[in-house]
């Protein structure tokens, strides 16, 4: 037995119809929506769900935060069938990312991959180790949101392991490499703990979202969304928050015109996780080339923020033209109920999104009212 565990075979799947034991249907229907939106349990036998990736033949992928297990979900369009366990025993194995009929996997230090895993839903092979010896240090932030960008690269967070604290070369930052971690790079400094990015249809520049450091107060600072215009630039952590406050500790004597600043505020401990540009023809024109963003909510705030999928919109000359919810409703009377974790544009048009309290996925449609 490897140290990744066993591999689901005939007992992983999950039969789907029912909630998992102890656990209530969420409650979809409080759900709020622009007028002509609508939103549906797409499955709710998914615990923990966390970042989601397609296969090649439109299997949805799924990672966790807790319970060590990746999820293939097959059927639709528009609802689950089947729910299959295809990896075990990983560490907080968020992250999840198809290229080329395999599935890669983050582990806190190492990035594993199932090879064909398409071809073995029903008998998935063992874990390979694909990256290894990634930076890593007991603390917060180890987890991974992971992608392929357009370059054939593979794109990897480094969150910083604390809420403030001196991150040096090893934390912070954003790296990319081969599929098997050959020619390592680092393209971006300064980030707290990034969890979901993409590229800009018709751009291709990449764009990502970065948690604010906590215990500065309910109002401050600020998530951010932010553009990486060339390798190299640093975004500020641990200096200076949401580009325009230093840090009463880092940022003593330091200068925050030095760092590049967020495209976007996104408010205060919203904790803003995967993000994802919307290309598809179903939603209305206005959301053609929207960046989606799942704000998994606060946790150390007075009163609750988040909890809910913004759009955020651009103007035709590329500036921020609107900031607005898209799904709202996950929290009532300050106790929520589900908190977003990821969005995933499917090729009809439609969104899904990820809860990782509710373990569910629910999926966003469009017919004009």
């Amino acid at each position: 037995m490897t140290r990744f565990g066993l591999i689901a075979c005939l007992g992983a799947m999950l039969a789907l119809g029912t909630p998992a034991m102890g656990r209530a249907a969420p409650p979809v229907e409080r759900l709020r929506l622009p007028p002509g939106f609508h939103a549906s349990v797409y499955t709710d036998q998914v615990p923990s769900a966390r970042e989601m990736a397609v296969g090649a033949r439109g299997t949805l992928f799924v990672g966790s935060m807790t319970g060590g297990v990746v999820y293939a979900v097959t059927g639709g369009p528009e609802r689950a069938t089947r729910v299959r366990i295809v990896a075990r025993g990983l560490t907080m194995p968020v992250g999840v990312a198809f290229r080329n009929g395999d599935l890669y996997i983050s582990d806190v230090r190492d990035i594993v991959v199932l090879r064909g895993i398409e071809d073995h839903l029903d008998d998935p092979p063992q874990p390979q180790v694909a990256v290894t010896d990634l930076p890593w240090r007991m603390g917060d932030h180890s987890w991974k949101f992971i992608a392929f960008g357009p370059d054939g690269k593979l794109y990897v967070p480094i969150g910083a392991p604390c809420n403030i604290c001196d991150v040096g070369h090893h934390f912070g930052k954003l790296m990319r490499m081969n599929p098997d971690g050959s020619g390592r790079e680092d393209i971006a400094w300064g980030l707290r703990n990034s969890v979901g990015f993409d590229w800009q249809p018709g751009t291709g520049t990449l764009w990502f979202t970065d948690n604010g450091r906590d215990l500065l107060g309910d109002d401050i600072p600020n998530d951010e969304l932010n553009r990486l215009d060339r390798p190299g630039e640093s975004f500020g952590y641990p200096v200076c928050h949401q580009g325009d406050i230093l840090d009463p500790v880092f940022g003593r004597g330091q200068d925050c015109r030095a760092f590049t600043p967020p495209v976007l505020k996104l408010g205060a401990h919203v904790a803003a996780l995967g993000m994802r540009f919307y290309d598809g023809g179903m939603f209305p024109e206005s959301y053609r080339g929207a960046a989606l963003i799942a704000e998994h909510g606060s946790w150390n705030r007075s009163r609750l923020a988040g909890y809910r999928v913004m759009a955020v919109r651009f103007a035709p000359g590329g500036g921020v033209a609107s900031y607005t919810p898209l799904l709202d409703g996950f929290q009532a009377d300050e106790t929520p109920w589900g908190r977003p974790a990821d969005v995933q544009p499917l090729a009809d048009g439609s969104v899904l999104v990820s809860d990782d309290l509710a373990g569910a996925i629910y999926r966003v449609t469009y017919s004009a009212p």
